[in-house]
């Protein structure tokens, strides 16, 4: 079968692989649509990510959906030709986390496509891919599989608003307008947020958040001073969300956010932190809170696409076959041209 490796920063290869073996809790996969993600990207172009470095070929991808070639003995919510989204999570569900209902922080967490333990956690971006039945949930035969692969970002941006609690009525700023944030605004959408504020450095993906109902957007690069609307008067936002992995990103949700006003982390933030007002969180005291993955959200996400609650198509800017993985690769890391490229087998 079709298989994608990461051996390196810049070396990502298309080998053949042999097709794993199928136990009785098990489903084979024919996998149809994998997402390229940040993470991806980032193992592609340096080798690592953050603290996490490839020690040995990584086969990419976690937001993925495909159909059910075939199911183990004790398998029966699915069948074979069924089309099923991908949970990329196996957790244990008997560590302290995962018995204290946070199973995001799962200290046996099997997850697609991470460098993060060793060996590495294999991704599903391959022809086919063995999984537990309980990673498969079933999706209308009408769901591309394109959409469905938006499980898991939805689930992470789902995750992210559920973290800052109530967002009825209020002023939202997410700063970062790739994939998560866009999906971030969505989800803030969802939950009857009055403003929705997107803070980006490229035009392309801020004209998305506006289709996806921003309300406003701002070109932090090109017009700085559009900021001052609402960091003014020690801030006019209620909720704020750093999507961007930035710490100057961070800094404009921290003066945006109004005293006892909510900052949510997504992202993983980078570079040098001089400058970023961490004094601010407590003059204002503001609820400072980090958001990881996800939990029961992905069941949610896979819902809400297959129902057409959320309309994810403005981000979806090509689907490329996986023997043109290379040119994935490169658009999915032109912010200027593109939000998310799928890899289709």
């Amino acid at each position: 079968m079709l298989n994608c490796e990461i051996h390196g920063a810049g070396d990502l290869r298309l080998v053949d692989a042999a097709p794993e073996p199928l136990g009785a809790t098990q489903v084979r996969v024919a996998i149809k649509a994998v997402g390229i993600c940040g993470s991806d990207l980032h193992y592609f172009r340096h080798g690592r990510v953050g603290d996490f470095v490839i020690r040995a070929p990584l086969t990419p991808g976690h937001e993925a959906a495909g159909q059910v070639l075939e199911v183990g003995t004790e398998v029966s919510h699915v069948r074979p030709g069924d089309r099923v989204a991908l949970d990329p999570a196996r957790t244990c569900g008997a560590c302290r986390f995962c018995r204290l209902g946070a199973r995001n922080h799962c200290e046996n967490v099997h997850f697609f496509g991470s460098a993060s333990r060793w060996p590495h956690m294999q991704g599903a971006m391959r022809e086919q891919l063995v999984v537990e039945g309980f990673q498969c949930l079933p999706v209308p035969a009408s769901l591309p599989y394109e959409t469905a692969a938006f499980g898991e970002p939805l689930a992470v941006a789902l995750h992210a608003v559920r973290e800052a609690g109530s967002l009825l009525g209020q002023t939202v700023m997410v700063t970062g307008a790739g994939p998560i944030g866009a999906l971030t605004l969505l989800a803030a959408r969802l939950a009857d947020a009055s403003r929705l504020i997107a803070v980006d450095i490229e035009d392309h993906t801020l004209q998305v958040c506006r289709q996806l109902g921003a309300t406003h957007t701002i070109n932090s690069r090109r017009d700085p001073d559009a900021l001052q609307a609402w960091t003014q008067g020690r801030g006019q936002v209620d909720a704020s969300f750093e999507a961007a992995g930035s710490y100057a990103a961070l800094a404009t949700c921290i003066q945006a956010t109004r005293p006892r006003g909510t900052v949510v982390q997504i992202g993983t933030l980078g570079g040098s932190s001089e400058g970023c007002p961490f004094n601010q969180v407590m003059v204002k005291s503001l609820a400072y809170q980090g958001s990881f993955r996800f939990v029961d959200e992905y069941a949610w996400a896979v819902d809400y696409l297959a129902r057409g609650v959320v309309d994810i198509a403005p981000l979806l800017t090509a689907a490329i076959p996986a023997q043109q993985a290379h040119e994935a690769f490169a658009l999915a890391g032109d912010r200027s041209r593109a939000m998310k490229v799928v890899v289709t087998f």
